[in-house]
C-alpha cells in the first residue's frame, strides 16, 4: 500500500535579505493507494502531477509530508534549515543519477518508474538492456537469460532481442521500457505519460497490453496522463488534481466492469464528466 501524507512541494528559497522567490507546486496532498489497484492522476498541464509521481518513487524529496510504502518511509520532508539540507540528502545516496536517472526505479521499495522518454540504453540491444539491469540487481547469471526471455515474451518483443533501440518503433521502445521495469519484479509501477509519444493506434494497442499485464500480474499501477479517455478506460480510480499548486480536487471511482469498450455509453459519459471537472477554474 502507498500512503502519501500531507505532501507539499515548493521550489526556490528565500535569501537572507528577503529576496528570492518561492514557487509552490503541491499543496498538502494525502492519498492512499491500495495494493493491486490501477490509479490514474489527471490535471491541468504543469500542475505538479509528474513532481508528485517522482516523490512517490523517491526521486524527489517533498518539502513537507512523507510517503510510506507498506509503512516504510520512502523519504521525509526536507529540513527547514538550509545548512541541514546537504547532510539530509547525503543520507539518501540511493538517489544517484546513475541508479535513478537511467533506471528510473528504486529497488528499496520494489518500485519501478517508466517515463515518456523510455530511458533505455541506445548502445545496447533489446536483450542487453534487460540483462544489464538484471546484473545490477544481483540476479544470478544462469537466471538472467531465462528472465529476460520471459519478460520480452510477455510484452511481445520475442524475435527482436538482438535489435538496437534505434531499430525499434516508438511503441516497441516503450514495450522494452516496460519489460525492463517488470524484469526486476517490482510490486509497484509508476508511469509518467508513457504513451504520449506514440501514434493513436499504437497507443490503444499499448493500453490493451498494459491492461492485460496488470490483470495477469496484479501489480499496483499509478499512471499520470493528460488523456482523460485513457484514464477512464484503464483505471479503477481517477484522481483529479487542481491547478498549481496542486491539491486533490476529486477522487472518482470507475465502476465499469472489465473488459471495457471505448465506445460504450458508460466510458463516454464518465470521460465527459471528468473533462468537465478538469475545466473548472
Amino acid at each position: 500500500m502507498i500512503q502519501a501524507r500531507q505532501i507539499s512541494k515548493t521550489f526556490g528559497s528565500e535569501s537572507q535579505g528577503g529576496g528570492g522567490r518561492i514557487f509552490p507546486v503541491l499543496d498538502s496532498i494525502s492519498l492512499t493507494i491500495e495494493d493491486g489497484s490501477f490509479v490514474s492522476i489527471i490535471g491541468p498541464s504543469g500542475c505538479g502531477k509528474s513532481t508528485f509521481l517522482e516523490i512517490l518513487a523517491g526521486l524527489q524529496a517533498p518539502t513537507t509530508g512523507d510517503v510510506r510504502i507498506d509503512d516504510t518511509p520512502v523519504m521525509g520532508g526536507l529540513p527547514t534549515a538550509a545548512g541541514d539540507r546537504g547532510s539530509f540528502l547525503k543520507k539518501f545516496r540511493f538517489l544517484s543519477p546513475f541508479s535513478n536517472g537511467l533506471f528510473r526505479d528504486n529497488s528499496r521499495h520494489n518500485v519501478a518508474m517508466i517515463f515518456q522518454d523510455y530511458a533505455i540504453f541506445p548502445w545496447m540491444t533489446v536483450r542487453g538492456n534487460i540483462l544489464f539491469t538484471l546484473k545490477l540487481r544481483g540476479v544470478a547469471r544462469h537466471e538472467r537469460n531465462k528472465t529476460a526471455d520471459y519478460y520480452l515474451s510477455l510484452v511481445g518483443l520475442t524475435g527482436s532481442e538482438q535489435k538496437y533501440p534505434s531499430q525499434l518503433s516508438g511503441g516497441m521502445r516503450q514495450k522494452l521500457a516496460l519489460a525492463r521495469a517488470l524484469s526486476v519484479e517490482p510490486r509497484i509501477i509508476l508511469m509518467d505519460e508513457p504513451f504520449a509519444a506514440v501514434d493513436a493506434l499504437t497507443r490503444e494497442r499499448l493500453q490493451e497490453e498494459l491492461l492485460q499485464l496488470w490483470q495477469k500480474t496484479k501489480k499496483t499501477i499509478v499512471l499520470v496522463t493528460h488523456d482523460v479517455a485513457e484514464a477512464v478506460y484503464l483505471s479503477d480510480e481517477v484522481v483529479v488534481f487542481s491547478p498549481q499548486p496542486a491539491s486533490i480536487r476529486y477522487r472518482v471511482a470507475v465502476d465499469i466492469a472489465y473488459p471495457r469498450r471505448r465506445s460504450s455509453d458508460e466510458v463516454r459519459e464518465l470521460t465527459d464528466q471528468l473533462t468537465a471537472l478538469l475545466s473548472e477554474g
